[in-house]
């Protein structure tokens, strides 16, 4: 494998070092009262707008390699586009196949579930996001093991259902957990079938965590589908009603957890040994530490009591490097040579950094969902600690500290390559408060505007993009009339999920006198490594999408 970057053939590179600024779900929306971005004061990105090279940029759909263009891009494939330099098929268009082809029920990792659940007469037990957002999960994929539980004589099943509300409508758990319960409740029918949901609960409180933020999310969890230590309910859709009776308004992704219990208050889907587990979620970054619950043997993130014998898998290895989970029914793209591994292998120094809640990004998903440096000499990575309180409680998150951080060391002159990620416009737009969102901009238009001039005093350049959309849009709009759509009682109906909405591109590079490609606009994510190291003044592997820069 020759790993050499040639210099470019009529660019010499740009002097100081060359930033890339992820601006986490903010995308071009529409231009009115749905639109936090276009509502926020963003003079730095307004002045940017007339100093930079600028174009649109698609973050979604196949451009990113989801199955179909109207799957939402995401955080986790919008980083691994912006690492890799080449479109690659993702988590959901992957598991999508194997259920189709019916690969993911003739590999050995399903056969060795079905085989422990049959010698063990222990339930099947699935726990994952219940919706068809595709960015960590899709309901068809549970439905289709479900069914092929019922088709190979396996008598009990149990679901652990984690609500979604973030990248779906925030009040629309019913509507998938209705079909669940249906489906259910007719293979129950049948002779010796016993399937039932057992546990569940929103996903900003259980199960789902990731990059350490929180781990008493993680033990809410386990204690709620291990242990049956949760409120009981009858049935999920009780549980459900319940909470929304007592807290009007509150989104699915924050409902408390819930056991669904016998007549005698005794939990139906207590974890035991000798089951078997599938974490039916494909994306990596919140299924990582629930499947270390599961699997390590040395843990001390909370008491786990006594972890039940169980054979665990999960829908796709979360973590190569981790080899995490040990067993899995879908292999992972294989994301290889990215621009970071280049840049490690040619002696070239880069900085990543952002806070907590993105630095996974910046890091594991830009490196092909890889852990670790590729070579610690020339690598940094700087991870500024989140804070645990809702988003939109303080919009302007670890901005401020990230920028402090980041101006410190390219200040220092050894790196040639900064990445940042400022995850405001995600993270509180994934709340649907629309005031929160603007703020959440807002503090992001601030930080820029500290980059630009030091970007300009050493005569770097930055390149100043998003991953996908999201507080570009915060509610949606009647098509026909243009009036914000309502729930049953009159109010505006929260948009919390990711959109299909353009991603903005600026490129500035003081004093350079470049241009765009005639194709940049509209352009794939995947260009951006490209138009990296033209910036550094180097060519890109032949494979690679093409520089948005004219050569």
């Amino acid at each position: 494998m020759n790993w050499e970057l040639r210099q470019h053939p009529n660019f010499p590179g740009v002097e100081g070092p060359v930033l890339i600024c992820v601006m986490d779900g903010i995308g071009i929306g529409r231009n009115d009262e749905s639109d936090a971005v276009w509502l926020a004061q963003t003079p730095h990105l307004d002045r940017l707008q007339n100093l930079a090279l600028s174009a649109r940029l698609t973050a979604h759909g196949k451009a990113v390699g989801m199955p179909d263009d109207s799957d939402m891009g995401n955080s986790e494939v919008g980083h691994n586009a912006l690492g890799a330099g080449r479109i690659f098929d993702q988590g959901a268009k992957l598991v999508t196949r194997a259920v189709a082809s019916g690969s993911l029920f003739e590999g050995p990792c399903w056969q060795q579930l079905t085989e422990r659940v049959r010698a063990s007469d222990q339930p099947m037990h699935f726990i994952g996001l219940l919706s068809d957002g595709n960015v960590h999960s899709h309901i068809d994929h549970l439905f289709a093991m479900v069914r092929r539980c019922h088709k190979e004589g396996i008598e009990q099943v149990r679901i652990h259902a984690l609500l979604d509300g973030r990248d779906v409508p925030e009040t629309s758990a019913l509507d998938y957990i209705e079909p669940l319960e249906n489906l259910l409740a007719e293979i129950s029918r049948s002779p010796d079938r016993d399937y039932r949901v057992a546990s569940g609960g929103g996903r900003m409180l259980i199960t789902m965590d990731r990059y350490a933020a929180d781990w008493s999310m993680v033990e809410r969890g386990w204690k709620t589908h291990v242990q049956g230590e949760a409120r009981g309910f009858a049935s999920a859709r009780e549980a459900i009603e319940t909470y929304r009776s007592e807290e009007p308004g509150l989104s699915d992704q924050w409902l408390p957890p819930f056991a669904v219990v016998e007549s005698d208050g005794s939990p139906i889907g207590r974890i035991r040994d000798h089951s078997a587990v599938v974490f039916f979620n494909f994306r990596g970054d919140r299924a990582i530490e629930i499947s270390q619950a599961f699997e390590n043997d040395a843990f001390d993130r909370f008491d786990r009591g006594a972890r039940p014998n169980t054979l665990y898998a999960g829908m796709m290895q979360y973590d190569g490097d981790l080899q995490l989970p040990s067993r899995y029914l879908v292999a992972p793209p294989e994301i290889d040579r990215t621009v970071g591994e280049y840049l490690a292998r040619n002696r070239i120094p880069q900085l990543a950094i952002s806070e907590t809640q993105k630095f996974g990004h910046v890091t594991y998903f830009w490196n092909g969902n890889r852990s670790g440096y590729f070579d610690d000499q020339y690598e940094n990575y700087i991870e500024v600690p989140s804070d645990t309180l809702p988003s939109d409680q303080r919009p302007e998150m670890r901005a401020e500290e990230i920028t402090d951080a980041l101006i410190r060391e390219i200040g220092t002159g050894r790196y040639r390559h900064a990445r940042v990620n400022y995850a405001n416009g995600d993270m509180v737009g994934h709340t649907g408060n629309l005031e929160a969102s603007i703020a959440a901009v807002e503090s992001v238009d601030h930080e820029i505007g500290r980059l630009i001039p030091v970007v300009e005093q050493m005569h770097g350049a930055i390149i100043v993009t998003a991953d996908h959309g999201n507080a570009d849009c915060m509610f949606d709009v009647d098509t026909k009339t243009g009036e914000a759509l309502r729930d049953s009682t009159g109010k505006i109906a929260a948009k919390t999920s990711h959109t299909l909405n353009p991603v903005p591109l600026h490129i500035y590079a003081p004093g350079k006198a470049l241009r765009l490609t005639p194709g940049a606009d509209g352009a794939p994510l995947a260009h951006i490594p490209a138009t990296l190291l033209h910036l550094l003044g180097l060519q890109a592997p032949e494979d690679y999408e093409p520089s948005l820069i004219a050569s």
